[in-house]
């Protein structure tokens, strides 16, 4: 709930205070501001979308969805780091024309509307600081840039208020802009990690084996699968060869598993007579034409 809660307040701060910025940019006719309002009103937008999203997550499984509705939150951080990446790439290429035409601008209406927009998008970050959800790392990021770029668009009024080197607008944005860009793209590819099945940062199938073939009666595991919903909670899936005793065995891995920090799990046992059609596919690493299929959700 609080992951939710903390969203919708980044929103409204964000949608609020990207109005009163286009007026001010207006006011002080620093385009920098002006493209920051545009900025945030698409900022403000994504966060929307990721506050309806981590919402929707929370919904138990139900017959449409068996997995869950968990994924919703990595779809929300999918469109947040989408936004951030192009409107950085905005910023970056309005940041470099304006170093080849530099603008004049009203310094002091720049330097008060940066005090407080420093203050608001603090604020903001502060209340999403603390989510796991990669969708709320998303909103966070955003967050962190626009106090970033405040500060930036702070320092450089404060600094052309006194010299009148105009250069200097463009080139902090720039900076800001690049340093989101590359966190996107990080956060990009660990969404993308989710999506495409990929074995979690935190787990190692190697380890895993190793755990369970010390358990007592546990001939052999293979076949195993090991995936994430949502970046947080993990689930697996595998055979096992044992000893006849199928209950206790499976219990204790199961509680193997969970100690290692897999929430859900599906086992299935075999006994060593029993030729498993799937073992060999994973030895030879070729997929034989048997005729079982992998039904991989």
């Amino acid at each position: 709930m609080k992951t939710e809660k903390n969203i919708l307040i980044a929103f409204l701060l964000n949608l609020s205070f990207s109005v009163f910025e286009f007026f001010g940019g207006i006011f002080t006719g620093s385009v920098a501001i002006i493209s920051d309002a545009l900025h945030d009103l698409g900022d403000a937008i994504s966060i929307g979308i990721s506050w309806y999203f981590e919402r929707l997550s929370k919904k138990q499984p139900d017959k449409k969805y068996t997995y869950g509705y968990k994924r919703y939150s990595v779809v929300g951080g999918l469109i947040t780091t989408t936004v951030l990446i192009l409107g950085s790439l905005v910023v970056i290429i309005n940041a470099v024309l304006r170093i080849f035409n530099p603008v004049s601008i009203n310094y002091n209406g720049m330097i008060i509307l940066a005090v407080i927009g420093t203050g608001i998008n603090l604020c903001a970050a502060f209340f999403t600081k603390d989510g796991d959800s990669l969708n709320q790392k998303a909103v966070n990021l955003h967050m962190i840039e626009d106090v970033l770029g405040w500060l930036v668009v702070l320092v450089g009024a404060i600094i052309m208020r006194f010299t009148d080197i105009k250069i200097i607008d463009p080139l902090l944005s720039l900076g800001v802009a690049i340093f989101i860009l590359i966190n996107s793209v990080k956060n990009l590819k660990q969404i993308t990690g989710v999506f495409l099945e990929k074995t979690p940062e935190s787990l190692n199938v190697d380890k895993i084996k190793e755990h369970l073939l010390q358990i007592n009666g546990v001939k052999d595991v293979h076949h195993i699968h090991l995936w994430s919903v949502d970046g947080e909670s993990n689930y697996i899936t595998m055979h096992i060869v044992c000893d006849n005793d199928f209950a206790k065995i499976k219990a204790e891995v199961k509680e193997e598993l969970t100690h290692l920090g897999i929430s859900h799990s599906t086992l299935e046992m075999e006994n060593e007579e029993e030729a498993c059609g799937e073992k060999e596919c994973i030895v030879k690493e070729t997929h034989c034409g048997h005729h079982h299929h992998h039904h991989h959700h």
